[in-house]
């Protein structure tokens, strides 16, 4: 009872002496008066008993906070009351407050500073209240409910960095995504890019309300992301903050074909060789192929997965062309133009061919000197073939000899023959003058019109068999010296 009285008279004796008005100088106080903000009843109250009267008195606390020029304080102050932490503290001698609230003839009214002079401390609770960055301390004398502003604290927590990027690996000019979303307590974010060799390469300042970024990166190589936050002072984040991205090196390609004067090569496989192509940190797993001719247009392609990466094509037009590849690695980067992934070569067909034609061969005999109606003879003939328009018009010239199958008065004879041709796809059509000598004494030599009709039965361009049938008529002879056969003709 009796420490009950003590406490009272406490509270009482320093209302009294805070009755008077805040002034610009600290004003120490050495005894406690009247005139509490709030009375409290009974034995020394717990921390539940001061919430209970803070929300009865709000309204007064309300004015008092105003008068203080912290209006702002007061909401959060009687929200986090509830939960605050009630810390028994003392405000010892020295010590000071920035103002108190009290109560004097019924109103509510705010001291200036106080600083406590008592002989010993005087118990109290200590509340803290957060508003933001700012901390402001409360002290609450026991039991009287005046309510004294100690101070504020603005702690600014240090800022966190968050960097994240994605990929880890690409390829040149790839989109790359900064993600600084995740700092925490920041007020502006930076991320700089390093090359191996250390060299800054880029920079870009972010917001946290804009804390991403896309960027593109040329050149290949291990690139190091350094992210920092700063905090509301200006404080760079200390937490390591780093990524690394890895920007992976095209392959490289390279084609030969098999020969770049590719003579009577029309209707030739040419080989294009892409096995030397490479990839400096990877494997190549396919090359493609492009074939263009003199004007530019695409004339084939041709993509290979398999190693060692060739392409075998027959080409059944002449000029210069230009065969390109372009080899990808197993990460899907691309190589790019150089003068070894790019060769131009030339094809040209066979025109001039020797040839040699045989087969068997009827003399027409007749009346006029008592000879048989027709007599076999086997010709043989070497020459030339060259073609006028490859496909469409050809020449031949041969000469030879036709040796008769029966003796006397036949005679073994010379021939000769120049002959154009149509060639209407296989078949074809030859006329042209030919000459013989005497077949038999009775008979003069002299100039024939020759016809053929002929088919060819193969063609690989620098090889051809035909078969043909031919007629030779005398002119200014008898009719009676025709002749007629069936040939085989080669040319090689």
């Amino acid at each position: 009872m009796k420490n009950k009285k003590i406490v009272v008279l406490t509270c009482l004796v320093l209302a009294l002496v805070v009755v008077a008005q805040a002034s610009a100088e600290v004003k120490k106080i050495t005894s406690l008066g009247q005139y509490t903000f709030a009375r409290v009843r009974g034995k020394i109250p717990t921390p539940e008993v001061m919430k209970m009267l803070v929300d009865r008195y709000s309204a007064d606390i309300k004015t008092g906070f105003e008068q203080a020029g912290l209006g702002d304080v007061y909401q959060p102050f009687i929200e986090q009351l509830q939960t605050a932490q009630f810390e028994d503290t003392t405000w010892n001698v020295g010590e000071t407050v920035q103002w108190m609230l009290f109560r004097s003839h019924g109103k509510v009214k705010v001291t200036g500073e106080l600083e406590w002079a008592g002989k010993k401390p005087v118990e109290t609770f200590t509340v803290k209240v957060k508003v933001g960055y700012k901390t402001y301390t409360f002290m609450i004398p026991k039991p009287c409910g005046n309510i004294a502003y100690v101070g504020m604290v603005e702690e600014i927590p240090e800022a966190i960095c968050s960097l994240k990027v994605s990929p880890a690996k690409a390829n040149i000019n790839d989109p790359i995504t900064v993600d600084m979303s995740g700092s925490q307590y920041a007020k502006s974010l930076k991320v700089e890019i390093f090359d191996k060799q250390g060299s800054k390469v880029a920079t870009k300042d972010l917001t946290p309300g804009s804390a991403r970024w896309q960027t593109k990166l040329d050149k290949p190589g291990e690139y190091v992301f350094k992210g920092t936050a700063l905090n509301m002072a200006d404080k760079p984040s200390a937490n390591p903050c780093e990524a690394r991205v890895y920007i992976n090196y095209p392959p490289v390609a390279v084609v030969v074909p098999s020969c770049t004067d590719c003579k009577n090569y029309y209707g030739r496989p040419v080989t294009f060789d892409a096995s030397g192509s490479s990839d400096p940190d990877g494997q190549v797993t396919k090359v493609a192929f492009e074939l263009r001719d003199a004007n530019g247009q695409v004339v084939d392609s041709y993509v290979d997965t398999d190693k060692p990466f060739t392409w075998e094509k027959a080409l059944y037009s002449e000029g210069t062309f230009t065969v390109s590849a372009t080899a990808y690695d197993n990460d899907g980067a691309v190589s790019a133009a150089t003068g070894d992934s790019s060769k131009s070569f030339t094809v040209t067909r066979k025109k001039l061919f020797g040839l040699i034609e045989f087969g068997p061969m009827l003399a027409h005999g007749g009346d006029e000197y008592d000879l048989p109606d027709y007599v076999g003879y086997v010709f043989i003939r070497p020459g030339l073939f060259t073609w006028l328009n490859p496909d469409k018009v050809s020449l031949t010239f041969t000469a030879g000899v036709g040796v008769p199958l029966k003796g006397s008065p036949w005679k073994t004879t010379i021939m000769a023959e120049l002959l154009a041709n149509l060639h209407l796809g296989k078949a074809y059509i030859g006329v042209g003058p030919g000459f013989i000598t005497k077949e038999v004494d009775m008979r003069k030599a002299g100039v024939d019109a020759v016809g053929q009709l002929g088919f060819t039965i193969f063609d690989n361009y620098l090889k051809m068999g035909q078969i043909f049938f031919e007629f030779r008529a005398p002119i200014g002879r008898t009719f009676d010296s025709h002749k007629m056969g069936i040939g085989f003709r080669y040319n090689f």
